[in-house]
């Protein structure tokens, strides 16, 4: 099947949220939805998921699944705000038990933490499969950039996350705790193994230089010939290589300390504290 696939670019966050329906019935799924964030100032806002929740409700479309790649690090979820509106079911990676373990010492989140997952309404691994009506999607673990990143294949689109970008832009980032670039060689075979024609749509565009305008989507096809990290045969040594080295001169992303501690609970906040305020911790000199 060829489901209908809309994406909403927040240029804030070069983040693509997408809209995803049956094209035989209403039922639709949301993809890696974004919460406004204001780190100057500690405040939230709206807009980006109101736009999404205003567009499902003017097509008519019924949620039924709120669907998450990974954990982000560059920009907090509005998955609980969108199923508060909308419905829906909040699903991840069952590794994000590893993900909430590896943070929640991070944070010092103690034992009131829970590091099991709980706080998701569905925890899928690999081989899992689920239904947007009468439409299967499929689960593929594919780890590297983060132990917990999925690859959400129905029909024939595959949504990637961070796992793959636009083929002039490349891959993602590994090192991140838990991240590998040998791991992350693997899935992107494992992902490039899907038939040619696969639509993918990725989680972020950076609009490589000489590119004028943002894009979301490519194909299986594409990304096995011209993606520039691991496009044309590119042994995984030389990818791994090129990786690592990369990634040593990266900066943090901008979001990273409140979107770790909100995402691997799901979107939530943290419980307030005793005067009704949630509070996001910085630890210095943690990460």
């Amino acid at each position: 099947m060829k489901p209908e696939v809309y994406g909403f670019f927040d240029e804030a966050t070069f983040t693509i949220t997408y809209v995803v329906r049956d094209p035989s019935s209403s039922k639709c799924a949301i993809v890696d939805s974004v919460l406004d964030f204001d780190y100057a100032s500690g405040r939230t806002d709206t807009r980006s998921a109101d736009a999404v929740i205003a567009f499902v409700k003017e097509k008519g479309f019924e949620v039924e699944w709120l669907l998450e790649s990974h954990v982000h690090a560059d920009h907090l979820s509005a998955a609980p705000y969108i199923q508060q509106q909308l419905g829906g079911k909040i699903a991840i990676g069952e590794n994000i038990a590893v993900v909430q373990d590896t943070f929640g010492k991070v944070f010092n989140e103690g034992t009131e933490f829970q590091r099991d997952g709980s706080q998701f309404d569905a925890l899928f691994k690999e081989g899992d499969s689920f239904h947007i009506g009468q439409m299967r999607g499929d689960v593929l673990h594919t780890p590297g950039h983060t132990p917990a990143c999925l690859t959400y294949v129905i029909g024939d689109a595959a949504f990637v996350g961070d796992t793959l970008f636009m083929p002039d832009f490349g891959t993602a980032r590994c090192d991140f705790p838990g991240g590998s670039a040998e791991t992350l060689y693997a899935s992107i075979q494992k992902i490039l193994s899907l038939p040619d024609e696969t639509r993918i749509f990725v989680g972020h565009d950076y609009k490589a230089p000489g590119r004028d305008e943002y894009a979301w989507e490519t194909s299986v096809a594409e990304q096995k010939a011209f993606n520039i990290h691991v496009g044309a045969g590119k042994p995984a040594e030389e990818f791994v290589s090129m990786r690592t080295a990369r990634d040593s001169t990266l900066a943090m992303p901008r979001l990273i300390i409140p979107s770790l501690q909100v995402n691997m609970r799901a979107g939530q906040m943290p419980p307030a504290e005793d005067n009704g305020v949630s509070y996001l911790k910085v630890p210095v000199n943690g990460l």
